[in-house]
């Protein structure tokens, strides 16, 4: 399941892109599936180790590009190991909500996007979070969980303020909001109370079948509780001087 759009974001072959927070994967395998020069980043060494695998098991079943390359490694997203512009998209899915020092953050993913690259930032939207918070504290008071709730506007004005032009912005995973709402009704740890279980069936079965009615439902209500607000941002190319 993808939040960002690879088509927006403009990911091309041998593209360098950067996946902060990589999590399981899901796109840094798109990427490198497109042919980019990927860098998965994570803290999780185990989550890291399912990635490298998947990275491998592509490359074998012929699933990428010419020119794609991917890598893993471990890293904190206040401080990444690259020098200045060193790639041309970077995304950042659902990070920054647990990362107190956000703006520490905000600085180094532009600081290393290239001038003219773009970046793909992605949060939880405020209402449908908000939503869960009010229902359960269990959802969000645990270790490295999400310490604030943005709203879209107060997102745009950091990347903003740390350099960066607005291009884009949409909202994704509407039929995944009422699920987390199911979860925190009912708690964050009942796994298996027969509510959400089903309501879950119900999202794997869309995600592996898209029937077009789902697909017409989650477009119609993105707009209004979609689960997640994806920002596309530009990193102005560097102004010369005149002579």
């Amino acid at each position: 399941m993808l939040t960002v759009d690879f088509d927006r974001l403009a990911v091309l072959p041998g593209h360098r892109l950067i996946d902060i927070g990589a999590g399981a994967g899901r796109h840094s395998f798109e990427a490198y599936r497109r042919g980019a020069a990927v860098t998965a980043l994570d803290q999780n060494v185990d989550d890291l180790a399912e990635v490298e695998h998947m990275f491998s098991a592509m490359a074998e079943a012929g699933e990428v590009a010419p020119g794609g390359s991917a890598t893993t490694v471990r890293g904190d997203a206040l401080g990444l190991p690259y020098p200045d512009g060193h790639f041309d998209r970077i995304i950042a899915s659902e990070i920054l909500e647990h990362i107190p020092e956000d703006d520490k953050a905000i600085a180094e993913l532009t600081r290393v996007l290239k001038p003219g690259g773009v970046a793909a930032v992605t949060v939880p939207r405020w209402l449908p979070e908000k939503v869960c918070w009010l229902l359960s504290d269990a959802y969000h008071e645990v270790e490295g969980g999400h310490v604030r709730i943005y709203r879209a506007d107060q997102l745009q004005h950091k990347l903003r303020e740390a350099g960066m032009v607005p291009l884009h912005q949409e909202h994704a995973h509407s039929l995944h909001a009422p699920y987390w709402w199911l979860k925190c009704a009912v708690g964050t740890e009942r796994d298996n109370h027969p509510l959400p279980k089903a309501y879950h069936r119900l999202l794997v079965w869309d995600m592996l079948r898209k029937p077009w009615l789902t697909r017409a439902a989650e477009d119609v209500l993105d707009r209004w509780i979609g689960k997640s607000v994806v920002l596309y941002f530009g990193k102005p190319e560097a102004t010369v001087a005149a002579a």
